[in-house]
């Protein structure tokens, strides 16, 4: 390491006194790089549609330098997506978050632990499904559906939501169950 120059050094007199520690920089702004990543993180986990990079930047709070930098290491790890060039615009890439939930079920649960929770999930929807006498929560007409049972089309439009959630919670049990899967619970709580 190289000795800082002698005009950066502090002299006799200035090392005789103590440091004003409440002039220094507060560490949380030193390590602002990471702050700003998780801005751009949020920013663009909340695009609905595509946008352009000066969008995103306005989400993040940052400039749009530091936009273009993140977007394009997101693009490298696969959380967003660029749609177009010009304008360059950035979507998320939805595939990137249900692989990052699949990761999170095969961490936090054993294989045992997953395949109960898909029997229990299965069994709402075979519950949903007598209920409204469907195959499918797309087959539910809503409006036609609260008149015949008496409720509300708010309570039966929550109920359709409800299984619609469960069939896709079924969905990633299911695929976090078999995607590399060894097996065994020992495994599964080693990763």
């Amino acid at each position: 390491m190289d000795e800082p120059r002698s005009d950066l050094k502090a002299d006799a007199d200035e090392r005789a006194e103590s440091p004003d520690f409440e002039s220094l920089t507060p560490p949380r702004e030193l390590v602002r790089g990471e702050r700003t990543r998780d801005d751009f993180f949020d920013a663009v986990l909340g695009l609905d549609s595509p946008a352009t990079i000066s969008d995103i930047a306005d989400r993040a709070g940052h400039g749009t330098d530091a936009a273009r930098e993140y977007l394009e290491w997101f693009e490298r790890m696969g959380i967003a997506t660029q749609v177009t060039e010009s304008p360059a615009t950035y979507e998320r890439n939805q595939e990137y978050l249900r692989w990052r939930r699949i990761q999170r079920l095969r961490t936090q649960y054993t294989t045992d632990e997953l395949l109960e929770y898909l029997s229990a999930e299965t069994e709402r929807d075979e519950e949903y499904a007598d209920r409204f006498d469907v195959d499918s929560p797309d087959a539910v007409s809503i409006t036609a559906h609260a008149s015949e049972v008496d409720r509300t089309v708010e309570d039966v439009w929550e109920d359709v939501t409800a299984w619609q959630t469960t069939r896709r919670r079924i969905a990633l049990l299911e695929r976090a169950i078999t995607t590399g899967s060894g097996g065994s619970s020992e495994e599964r709580t080693a990763v």
